[in-house]
Protein backbone atom coordinates (compact mmCIF):
# COMPACT_ATOMS: atom_id res chain seq x y z
CA UNK A 1 0.00 0.00 0.00
CA UNK A 2 1.21 3.47 -0.85
CA UNK A 3 1.03 6.54 1.33
CA UNK A 4 1.33 9.98 -0.19
CA UNK A 5 1.65 12.28 2.78
CA UNK A 6 2.66 15.88 2.05
CA UNK A 7 3.61 17.72 5.18
CA UNK A 8 1.84 20.93 4.18
CA UNK A 9 -1.64 21.30 2.74
CA UNK A 10 -1.03 24.88 1.64
CA UNK A 11 1.58 24.15 -1.03
CA UNK A 12 1.23 24.98 -4.68
CA UNK A 13 0.97 27.75 -7.26
CA UNK A 14 -0.59 28.09 -10.66
CA UNK A 15 1.03 26.40 -13.65
CA UNK A 16 0.37 29.64 -15.53
CA UNK A 17 3.31 31.17 -13.66
CA UNK A 18 5.79 28.93 -15.50
CA UNK A 19 8.73 30.67 -17.20
CA UNK A 20 8.72 31.19 -20.95
CA UNK A 21 12.24 29.88 -21.51
CA UNK A 22 14.79 27.67 -19.79
CA UNK A 23 18.42 26.71 -20.27
CA UNK A 24 19.26 23.19 -18.99
CA UNK A 25 22.16 22.76 -16.59
CA UNK A 26 23.58 20.10 -14.29
CA UNK A 27 23.81 20.18 -10.49
CA UNK A 28 24.68 17.40 -8.06
CA UNK A 29 25.65 15.32 -11.12
CA UNK A 30 21.97 15.15 -12.11
CA UNK A 31 20.63 16.46 -15.41
CA UNK A 32 17.84 19.04 -15.12
CA UNK A 33 15.14 18.65 -17.74
CA UNK A 34 13.02 21.54 -19.00
CA UNK A 35 9.94 19.80 -17.59
CA UNK A 36 11.35 20.35 -14.09
CA UNK A 37 10.79 24.08 -14.57
CA UNK A 38 7.13 24.30 -15.53
CA UNK A 39 5.89 24.76 -11.99
CA UNK A 40 6.50 28.26 -10.67
CA UNK A 41 9.00 31.11 -10.83
CA UNK A 42 10.81 29.72 -7.81
CA UNK A 43 11.04 26.27 -9.40
CA UNK A 44 12.84 27.87 -12.35
CA UNK A 45 15.20 29.84 -10.15
CA UNK A 46 18.59 28.71 -8.92
CA UNK A 47 17.08 27.28 -5.75
CA UNK A 48 14.86 24.22 -6.36
CA UNK A 49 14.59 21.42 -8.89
CA UNK A 50 13.02 17.95 -8.98
CA UNK A 51 14.78 14.78 -10.11
CA UNK A 52 14.45 11.08 -10.62
CA UNK A 53 17.27 9.49 -8.61
CA UNK A 54 19.32 7.15 -10.77
CA UNK A 55 22.62 6.05 -9.24
CA UNK A 56 23.59 9.14 -7.28
CA UNK A 57 24.39 7.48 -3.96
CA UNK A 58 24.38 10.55 -1.70
CA UNK A 59 20.99 11.72 -2.96
CA UNK A 60 19.57 8.21 -2.54
CA UNK A 61 20.85 7.98 1.04
CA UNK A 62 19.31 11.37 1.79
CA UNK A 63 16.05 10.18 0.20
CA UNK A 64 15.83 7.23 2.62
CA UNK A 65 16.88 9.40 5.55
CA UNK A 66 14.20 12.04 4.93
CA UNK A 67 11.51 9.40 4.46
CA UNK A 68 12.44 7.85 7.81
CA UNK A 69 12.39 11.25 9.53
CA UNK A 70 8.94 12.15 8.21
CA UNK A 71 7.07 8.85 8.37
CA UNK A 72 8.73 7.19 11.37
CA UNK A 73 9.87 9.99 13.66
CA UNK A 74 7.36 12.77 12.92
CA UNK A 75 4.17 11.00 11.86
CA UNK A 76 4.95 7.71 13.66
CA UNK A 77 3.14 5.75 10.96
CA UNK A 78 5.94 3.16 11.03
CA UNK A 79 8.20 1.81 13.75
CA UNK A 80 11.84 2.51 12.94
CA UNK A 81 11.72 2.04 9.14
CA UNK A 82 9.16 2.90 6.46
CA UNK A 83 10.71 0.79 3.69
CA UNK A 84 8.61 -2.05 2.26
CA UNK A 85 8.60 -4.60 -0.55
CA UNK A 86 7.26 -2.01 -2.98
CA UNK A 87 10.52 -0.07 -2.79
CA UNK A 88 12.20 -2.83 -4.80
CA UNK A 89 10.03 -1.78 -7.76
CA UNK A 90 9.65 1.94 -7.10
CA UNK A 91 11.44 4.91 -8.65
CA UNK A 92 12.60 7.48 -6.07
CA UNK A 93 12.27 11.21 -6.81
CA UNK A 94 13.82 14.05 -4.81
CA UNK A 95 13.48 17.81 -4.54
CA UNK A 96 16.81 19.62 -4.32
CA UNK A 97 17.55 22.97 -2.67
CA UNK A 98 20.66 24.23 -4.45
CA UNK A 99 21.45 26.76 -1.73
CA UNK A 100 22.53 23.77 0.35
CA UNK A 101 25.15 22.56 -2.12
CA UNK A 102 28.43 21.81 -0.38
CA UNK A 103 26.94 21.95 3.11
CA UNK A 104 27.17 18.18 3.49
CA UNK A 105 26.48 14.88 1.68
CA UNK A 106 22.89 14.78 0.52
CA UNK A 107 21.98 18.00 2.34
CA UNK A 108 20.37 19.37 -0.80
CA UNK A 109 17.50 16.85 -0.62
CA UNK A 110 14.48 18.61 0.90
CA UNK A 111 11.59 16.55 -0.49
CA UNK A 112 10.83 12.97 -1.51
CA UNK A 113 8.27 10.85 -3.36
CA UNK A 114 8.25 7.45 -5.08
CA UNK A 115 6.36 6.13 -8.09
CA UNK A 116 5.56 2.52 -9.00
CA UNK A 117 3.84 0.75 -11.88
CA UNK A 118 1.56 -1.84 -10.29
CA UNK A 119 0.53 -3.26 -13.64
CA UNK A 120 0.84 -1.95 -17.22
CA UNK A 121 -0.67 1.53 -17.34
CA UNK A 122 -1.56 1.71 -13.62
CA UNK A 123 0.83 3.79 -11.49
CA UNK A 124 0.87 4.77 -7.84
CA UNK A 125 2.66 7.55 -6.01
CA UNK A 126 3.67 7.37 -2.38
CA UNK A 127 5.88 8.46 0.50
CA UNK A 128 5.53 12.13 -0.43
CA UNK A 129 7.06 14.45 2.14
CA UNK A 130 8.92 17.74 2.59
CA UNK A 131 11.67 18.51 5.09
CA UNK A 132 10.32 20.37 8.14
CA UNK A 133 12.59 23.37 7.57
CA UNK A 134 11.25 23.80 4.02
CA UNK A 135 7.50 23.40 4.45
CA UNK A 136 6.97 27.13 4.20
CA UNK A 137 8.28 26.97 0.61
CA UNK A 138 4.95 26.05 -0.91
CA UNK A 139 6.10 24.97 -4.35
CA UNK A 140 8.15 21.96 -3.18
CA UNK A 141 5.20 19.63 -2.61
CA UNK A 142 3.57 20.72 -5.83
CA UNK A 143 6.83 20.20 -7.70
CA UNK A 144 7.20 16.67 -6.37
CA UNK A 145 3.65 15.79 -7.39
CA UNK A 146 4.12 17.30 -10.85
CA UNK A 147 7.40 15.47 -11.35
CA UNK A 148 5.91 12.17 -10.16
CA UNK A 149 2.80 12.23 -12.33
CA UNK A 150 4.35 13.68 -15.49
CA UNK A 151 7.22 11.18 -15.30
CA UNK A 152 4.84 8.23 -15.04
CA UNK A 153 2.66 9.71 -17.78
CA UNK A 154 5.66 9.84 -20.07
CA UNK A 155 6.27 6.15 -19.37
CA UNK A 156 2.82 5.03 -20.50
CA UNK A 157 0.73 5.73 -17.39
CA UNK A 158 -3.02 5.56 -18.05
CA UNK A 159 -4.12 5.99 -14.43
CA UNK A 160 -2.16 7.53 -11.55
CA UNK A 161 -3.44 6.90 -8.02
CA UNK A 162 -2.32 7.75 -4.49
CA UNK A 163 -3.65 7.54 -0.94
CA UNK A 164 -3.81 11.02 0.54
CA UNK A 165 -4.21 11.99 4.18
CA UNK A 166 -7.52 13.68 4.92
CA UNK A 167 -6.04 17.10 5.70
CA UNK A 168 -4.36 17.20 2.28
CA UNK A 169 -7.32 16.21 0.10
CA UNK A 170 -8.34 19.79 -0.72
CA UNK A 171 -4.78 20.61 -1.80
CA UNK A 172 -4.75 17.68 -4.21
CA UNK A 173 -8.15 18.66 -5.55
CA UNK A 174 -6.71 22.07 -6.44
CA UNK A 175 -4.01 20.23 -8.39
CA UNK A 176 -6.59 18.37 -10.51
CA UNK A 177 -7.04 15.21 -8.49
CA UNK A 178 -10.36 13.66 -7.43
CA UNK A 179 -11.28 11.31 -4.59
CA UNK A 180 -12.42 7.75 -5.32
CA UNK A 181 -13.00 6.42 -1.80
CA UNK A 182 -11.92 6.77 1.82
CA UNK A 183 -9.62 4.31 3.57
CA UNK A 184 -8.31 3.85 7.10
CA UNK A 185 -4.58 3.16 6.96
CA UNK A 186 -2.49 2.78 10.11
CA UNK A 187 -5.31 4.44 12.06
CA UNK A 188 -5.26 7.54 9.83
CA UNK A 189 -8.06 8.50 7.41
CA UNK A 190 -6.92 8.67 3.78
CA UNK A 191 -8.61 9.22 0.44
CA UNK A 192 -7.71 7.11 -2.56
CA UNK A 193 -7.30 9.79 -5.22
CA UNK A 194 -6.66 9.89 -8.97
CA UNK A 195 -4.77 12.50 -10.98
CA UNK A 196 -6.26 14.08 -14.10
CA UNK A 197 -3.70 13.10 -16.71
CA UNK A 198 -5.05 15.75 -19.10
CA UNK A 199 -3.51 18.29 -16.71
CA UNK A 200 -0.19 16.49 -16.22
CA UNK A 201 1.53 16.50 -19.60
CA UNK A 202 3.89 13.56 -20.31
CA UNK A 203 7.49 14.23 -19.34
CA UNK A 204 10.45 13.57 -21.62
CA UNK A 205 12.26 11.87 -18.72
CA UNK A 206 13.89 8.65 -19.96
CA UNK A 207 12.91 5.53 -18.06
CA UNK A 208 15.98 3.87 -16.49
CA UNK A 209 16.85 0.42 -17.76
CA UNK A 210 17.28 -0.72 -14.14
CA UNK A 211 16.01 0.45 -10.78
CA UNK A 212 18.43 1.96 -8.27
CA UNK A 213 19.77 -0.31 -5.58
CA UNK A 214 18.95 0.40 -1.94
CA UNK A 215 21.53 2.52 -0.18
Amino acid sequence: MFFIDPSSHTIGRSVSSAPAAFTPSVRFGLGIDADDFRLSPTASSERYSFHLVHHHRQSLQAYWRLRRTIFCQEQTLFDGCDRDDLDAHAYPIVALDHRLEGVGPGDGVVGVVRILEERPGLWYGGRLGVDASHRRHNQIGKGLIWKAVTTAHGWGCQRFLATVQLQNVRFFERLHWHSLETQDLHGVTHHLMEADLNYYHPSRECRPTALVQAA
